[in-house]
Order: structure tokens, then C-alpha cells, then sequence
């Protein structure tokens, strides 16, 4: 099944799960837009990105790993 960018949850959920032990916030926007469009299953034609998406992308993956 495939998600997109209002799916932030299951971006950082796949992140986390993709890149153990990497601290989101070392991660610059436009590195972490390139990890979110390799990650599997990911359409990025679906919604529109920009850089509260991609705050909200990064606080939760934080989130994720505490």
C-alpha cells in the first residue's frame, strides 16, 4: 500500500525503522526529502511537500526513536 506526504506519521515510522540510530535533527530538509522519496512504497505525487511537512516529518521521527 502506498502513502504520501500527508501520511507524516507512517514517513517517520518508515524513517525510524530505515535509518536506526540516525538523529532526525542532523538531517537537513532537503537530504530528508531525498530519504522520503527512496523509502518504499512512498508516491510522491500524492500532496504537496514543504518545510512544515518535513518539520513535522522530523519531530515525530524524533519522537519515534525516544
Amino acid at each position: 500500500m502506498s502513502y504520501g506526504w500527508n501520511d507524516v506519521q507512517r514517513i517517520a515510522e518508515e524513517l525510524a525503522e530505515a535509518h536506526e540510530g540516525l538523529d532526525p535533527y542532523s538531517v537537513g530538509f532537503v537530504r530528508l526529502q531525498q530519504m522520503i522519496l527512496e523509502l518504499p512504497g512512498f508516491d510522491a505525487s500524492s500532496g504537496r511537500v514543504g518545510e512544515k511537512v518535513l518539520e513535522a516529518v522530523q519531530q515525530l521521527w524524533a519522537e519515534e526513536l525516544d
